[in-house]
């Protein structure tokens, strides 16, 4: 099976490499990092990543997966990248994202009338594009699967590869990779979280989402 995973400029590492750890246990995938071209592509911190392949060489996804980032925005209006997304997702038994991932498949229509997640931040930004918000961690609804924010990734993956493999399997891996979060303090999503703490990082990133909203409303506008 063919495992096609989106790099482009200022992706969020851990949205494409908590999944690519987890995918990368299971022989039977075939995993593929694909761009415009095979050039190194700086992450949104400056990690460099070495594309596997480009759009014009790229298989057929079985798995397509889309990260989140801060250069998510520009996707959602790169006419070139949601073109090769269409075409990959006519013919791929899965369509997935993680966190705001989901925004650039709703930006090339491929979320519309499913169900899905996103980062919190983002989540009612999934509505422009006539999909459901779901305020979960993984969210499967037919051939499309969403996991939420950044670190939702690993959960994700591990769900979809019970869904293919087994939950056994899945099991032993998610066991391998010693994966049993416990983090330091609590409020790590807004469930948990104090209605302070939502508010100052609402308000840390009030200009960044908002010019992301702006972009969305543009995509949707332009889907018609």
């Amino acid at each position: 099976m063919h495992v096609v995973m989106l790099l482009y400029p200022r992706l969020t590492q851990l949205d494409l490499t908590g999944p690519f750890e987890v995918f990368a246990r299971f022989r039977e995938l075939e995993l593929h990092l694909v761009w415009k071209t095979a050039d190194p592509v700086r992450d949104g911190n400056g990690l460099t990543i070495l594309p596997s392949t480009t759009f014009a060489d790229c298989p057929q996804a079985d798995i397509l997966f889309v990260p989140g980032g801060p250069g998510q925005g520009a996707l959602m209006e790169d006419e070139e990248t949601l073109a090769f997304l269409r075409r990959q997702a006519a013919s791929a038994r899965y369509v997935t994202s993680v966190c705001t991932g989901s925004l650039v498949l709703g930006a090339a229509g491929l979320l519309k009338g499913y169900r899905a997640t996103c980062h919190w931040l983002s989540l009612p930004q999934l509505a422009l594009f006539g999909v459901e918000p779901v305020a979960e961690r993984v969210v499967a609804d037919r051939n499309r699967v969403t996991g939420a924010g950044v670190t939702s990734g690993i959960d994700f993956a591990l769900s979809l590869m019970a869904d293919i493999f087994g939950e056994e399997r899945a099991r032993k891996v998610q066991l391998q990779m010693e994966y049993d979060p416990q983090p330091p303090f609590p409020g790590g999503s807004p469930a948990s979280a104090s209605e302070e703490l939502i508010a100052a990082v609402t308000q840390d990133s009030a200009k960044f989402q908002n010019a992301r909203e702006e972009i969305a409303r543009r995509a949707a506008a332009a889907l018609g």
